[in-house]
């Protein structure tokens, strides 16, 4: 059977600027196409386009980075079939390989090598109904769930979710203020507050370089 190739809006190298690696030299595959509308998204561009490359193609300019840790983000990779065997193609290269998922597809079949960081959707983001809960009990100790909170309503409902699920018991949780809707100081207090075990994190990448695409 012939390989699916993958669509890729971009590939490029740039520092972490999120999940526990924020910080570290990493290359960037960023797949195309989404199904889900978040209001706050900040990479719309990735919704229709790009080009399609074969996996060992995807692999090769990855190569040329000369870097040790990769990121597959989007859009939503898993909406493409292809992804899943570049995920494995990458671990298999020797690669740290993280994966950055909306949280809407199932992540039980992703190579076990591979750090998945899924989202779940709130409230604000206008997508909480998309939220895939299955994928909590496919999480492991080395994967991370994000929170992307707008207002103190997103807040209260996370909070409530990380204490529905005991999900700090499950894997590392991220709370991160979306850019422009919420004071990151505010967040910051809040979970001082109230002794939240989690990690608060910015967007490195944005307060580098802004919104420009391939930072």
């Amino acid at each position: 059977m012939p390989e699916t190739p993958v669509r890729i809006t971009e590939i490029f190298f740039s520092l972490q600027g999120e999940t526990r690696t924020v910080g570290l030299p990493t290359v960037f595959v960023r797949l195309t196409g989404c199904p889900l509308r978040c209001v706050y998204c900040d990479t719309t561009y990735a919704f229709s386009g790009g080009e399609r490359m074969s996996i060992a193609e995807v692999v090769e300019r990855v190569d040329g980075y000369g870097a040790r840790h990769v990121t597959v983000t989007g859009g939503e990779p898993l909406a493409q079939k292809a992804c899943l065997p570049l995920l494995a193609a990458l671990c298999d290269q020797g690669y740290e390989v993280s994966l950055e998922t909306g949280g809407a597809h199932d992540v039980s079949a992703v190579d076990p090598r591979v750090v998945r960081v899924v989202d779940l959707k709130t409230p604000g983001s206008g997508e909480v109904s998309r939220n895939l809960y299955g994928n909590i009990d496919a999480l492991r100790a080395g994967d991370q769930l994000k929170f992307v909170i707008t207002d103190q309503a997103d807040y209260d409902w996370a909070v409530a979710k990380l204490n529905q699920y005991r999900l700090a018991e499950r894997c590392e949780i991220l709370f991160s203020p979306v850019a422009g809707s919420l004071d990151p100081a505010q967040l910051a207090e809040w979970i001082l507050r109230d002794r939240l075990p989690v990690r608060f994190q910015l967007q490195l990448h944005k307060l580098l370089w802004g919104d420009s695409p391939g930072r």
